[in-house]
């Protein structure tokens, strides 16, 4: 049987961890990192994933994730969806009942994502340097189950972030996420902000950087 592209993958490292986002965070995780990224966001805490990997077939991937007797796998990058057979390889792990996360820039389309995903969107910041790259047609693509989720670098990035919440009735689509950017933006100062605007988002900080002080979570 002949071989396509679609069958591999590049990817940058496969991990056994706990959650240290999202809202599943603190739940023991197989973490599928996969190679490449188009965006340069400022706060980047994986840039090694900008380029090498190692080519590996999906049949190798799920064998892989597979060894750690995981409930709970998460696909992210990078920017996952970079590489097509990524959405193959998210359906087959869904197929042999994993519950599957999608970490996403939101900068790539999401409408071809298996509907069992669940689906970690950004909206980048203005902070981030890479305002321009949102893709908005996304949010129409999310649901109940899915997250969107902001990362908030300075002030002008919360009311930035505040103001997406009601100009596309956020709350009402799906679950909203703020995280502050660790060294940049004071948590407390973020926290305070959510509570004194009665903001209905969940705040979140990277367990993985309390725990362990890196941006891998392992």
């Amino acid at each position: 049987m002949q071989q396509t592209s679609l069958s591999f993958l590049r990817i940058t490292e496969i991990f056994y961890s706990l959650q240290g986002e999202s809202n599943t965070v603190g739940l023991p995780t197989v973490f599928v990192r996969l190679t490449g990224c188009p965006l340069r966001c400022g706060y980047c805490d994986t840039a090694y994933a900008f380029s090498g990997g190692e080519k590996k077939s999906l049949s190798d991937i799920i064998t892989q994730v597979d060894s750690y007797q995981a409930k709970y796998i998460t696909v992210t990058g990078g920017e996952p969806l970079a590489q097509p057979a990524c959405l193959l390889l998210m359906s087959q792990l869904l197929d042999k009942d994993y519950i599957v996360s999608l970490e996403t820039s939101g900068a790539l389309d999401i409408s071809g994502v298996d509907n069992r995903v669940v689906k970690v969107m950004d909206l980048k910041t203005p902070s981030s340097g890479e305002l321009n790259k949102n893709r908005y047609e996304n949010i129409q693509f999310l649901e109940a189950k899915d997250q969107l989720k902001f990362v908030i670098g300075t002030e002008e990035d919360y009311n930035w972030a505040k103001s997406m919440l009601l100009q596309y009735d956020l709350i009402q689509r799906c679950q909203v996420l703020f995280s502050p950017v660790m060294g940049q933006m004071s948590p407390t100062f973020l926290a305070e902000k959510i509570l004194q605007d009665k903001l209905l988002v969940r705040f979140q900080i990277q367990l993985h950087k309390y725990l362990w002080d890196d941006a891998q979570g392992k």
